[in-house]
């Protein structure tokens, strides 16, 4: 969220214009209807909101729903990650774009401590948490040479590490097709280090590659929506703060599930609509990128990833 547009001045969502706990489970509860049972908590930053272990409670008890998980900064898990696992919280996922302090700081805009966030993943596996999965985005000219050092971190630590191509999620992030580093690239590099060898995949729709160290020391995986598109298999659907329905993580609108529900939709009304907009779907954006990532798009940080 750049400074010079997302200042101290800007005018964010007002409490009326989110969605109350009431109504997230209530459209919750309409998608598991339809079959979906995986459910994740991410932002922005989802630690930020208010009394999250209660609204978690809820969600987790959601008829249909089977599995929750969370990605998170990390910052605030020594704090949090307690009450989240009491909460029934199960799989916690943490971005670290790098394992050296000055260029996790540069990357994080000047703001991030990479000790802060080391001391949350292990808070998180202090309070229970045995499924952490550690993101990290991968940019030429950035944070190239951080692959291996990652690699070396968080292979013997019980956590597995997903590599994501870098994307270009939204309009602000100033993405280039030449500062992509590819999965093959990130792979090349760990395998001559540690050799690997695949896995299968754990579920239908599963986006990650993954591959486990030949030397039993964990699992590797790999994100590649830019050089290895999955558009056709996708099985996602994001919901925003404001009540916006997302079908694709590089969409321009949002259809609105809010004021239905506001003027008094229930859930087997809010279903019908949710069920015709899946449908309707024309979603492939991956698949025909121009090659320059030229689009109005919803930025990152209003739908998560």
């Amino acid at each position: 969220m750049p400074e010079d547009v997302y200042d101290d001045k800007y005018s964010f969502f007002s409490r009326q214009q989110r969605l109350s706990d009431d109504e997230t489970v209530l459209l919750v509860s309409a998608f598991a209807r339809l079959g979906v049972n995986k459910l994740r908590l991410t932002g922005g930053e989802p630690l930020l909101r208010k009394d999250l272990p209660t609204l978690l409670e809820r969600l987790i008890l959601v008829d249909g729903i089977e599995d929750v998980a969370m990605s998170t900064n990390g910052v605030l898990l020594p704090r949090y990650a307690q009450a989240l696992r009491a909460a029934g919280l199960q799989r916690i996922t943490v971005s670290v774009d790098s394992t050296d302090p000055a260029s996790f700081l540069q990357m994080s805009g000047g703001k991030g401590s990479l000790q802060a966030v080391l001391d949350g993943i292990d808070a998180a596996r202090a309070a229970g948490f045995d499924t952490i999965k550690i993101n990290a985005v991968i940019e030429r000219g950035r944070n190239l040479d951080q692959v291996l050092p990652l690699a070396r971190t968080f292979r013997d630590n019980g956590c597995t590490l997903r590599f994501i191509e870098y994307m270009d999620v939204g309009t602000r992030n100033g993405w280039r097709l030449e500062e992509v580093v590819t999965s093959r690239e990130i792979r090349e590099q760990i395998h001559a280090q540690w050799p690997l060898e695949p896995v299968g995949a754990g579920y239908r729709g599963e986006v990650a590659s993954r591959y486990r160290y030949l030397d039993g020391a964990g699992e590797v995986g790999f994100i590649s929506s830019i050089s290895q598109p999955f558009c056709s298999d996708c099985t996602r659907a994001r919901l925003s703060a404001d009540g916006k329905l997302y079908t694709c993580l590089f969409a321009r609108d949002g259809k609105d599930l809010k004021t239905p529900l506001r003027a008094g939709a229930g859930v087997d009304e809010i279903t019908d609509i949710i069920r015709r907009i899946w449908q309707g779907r024309e979603d492939r954006y991956s698949e025909l990128r121009s090659g320059d990532g030229k689009k109005d798009k919803i930025e990152m940080f209003q739908i998560g990833g």
